[in-house]
């Protein structure tokens, strides 16, 4: 197992591009999936899976309906943190950080690279809220794709969030529990960075 090496670690969001890329040759379903933690300004935290879209000097960018539990804790309390685990590589990226929405035009262009099917069960959910059952939903469903045969239109609703990375921890597995891992911090100009006990 090859572990991180001093000598040639550089910029952190570089070594995750390196290793989403060695994910994606590993993984079976979604490597770019991770656990996203939000919670109320009160403390109470809240986990889920998202996909995260990109990655670039905005954060980790991911999609959603701002009136669902995250949507809404993230506005209320635009911080998070996100988890990536590779079982695969027997590896993981933890992310901590500020939360900012996306630009409009940059939610739309996504929004529409989509597929149609998938544009309207955004239109159609109204995400985390009780749903009578399935059949409701395939209804909304079918009754919005006849009203709607042409473009679907954005929801007001739906958005982009990205973590912008304050701290970044590299995870590897290693024997008898030494695992590897790195820590990154933002600094003025740069990052710090410091090893953790396993």
């Amino acid at each position: 197992m090859m572990f991180l090496d001093d000598s040639k670690i550089g910029d952190p969001l570089e070594i995750f591009g390196r290793w989403l890329k060695e994910a994606e040759a590993t993984e079976p379903n979604d490597p770019n999936a991770a656990a996203l933690a939000t919670s109320t300004p009160e403390g109470d935290p809240s986990v889920r899976t998202v996909l995260i879209k990109r990655v670039d000097d905005r954060g980790f960018c991911f999609f959603t309906n701002t009136e669902s539990k995250k949507g809404i804790q993230l506005q209320a309390n635009p911080r998070a943190a996100i988890c990536f685990h590779w079982k695969s590589l027997r590896r993981q990226v933890r992310v901590e950080g500020p939360v900012t929405e996306m630009e409009a035009a940059d939610v739309d262009a996504y929004f529409h690279s989509r597929s149609r099917k998938s544009q309207i069960g955004a239109a159609v959910s109204q995400q985390s809220r009780p749903l009578a059952s399935r059949q409701t939903l395939e209804e909304k469903f079918r009754s919005f794709a006849e009203d709607h045969p042409g473009e679907v239109s954005r929801p007001p609703y739906w958005c982009g969030f990205c973590v912008y990375a304050a701290r970044i921890e590299f995870w590897m597995d290693g024997p008898d529990r030494l695992h590897d891992r790195l820590l990154f911090a933002r600094v003025p100009n740069g990052w710090s960075r410091s090893r953790l006990y396993p």
